[in-house]
């Protein structure tokens, strides 16, 4: 009985101490829209990869609900709008904000 009284406190306390972490605060995205941020930034990253006329390794992603922003450089104009481009296309992408400067 002393065993289980324990267990139970041992438990309960663990909870307490691990339940605040994931706790959403104002400002912040809810666990779901993080994940789903993720997989945005994934698939736009992949498309980089799988594009010859864009540089992925020259051009950052972020996602933060939905909205996309690139930056980094670009060798031109033409690798900047293709970024942009492909961003768009991907599934769940509500905006692109492209800050990717082009080299001189």
């Amino acid at each position: 009985m002393y065993l289980r009284t324990s267990l139970a406190a041992l438990m309960a306390a663990a909870s307490i101490a691990v339940l605040p972490g994931c706790a959403v605060t104002r400002g912040q995205e809810s666990v779901g829209a993080y994940v789903d941020d993720t997989a945005i930034t994934t698939a736009v990253k992949a498309r980089f990869v799988e594009n010859k006329q864009v540089d992925a390794a020259a051009i950052s992603v972020e996602t933060l609900n939905g909205t996309v922003m690139l930056s980094g450089f670009a060798k031109n104009s033409t690798e900047r709008s293709t970024a942009e481009a492909l961003a768009m296309k991907v599934d769940g992408v509500r905006g692109v904000k492209n800050v990717i400067t082009v080299r001189p």
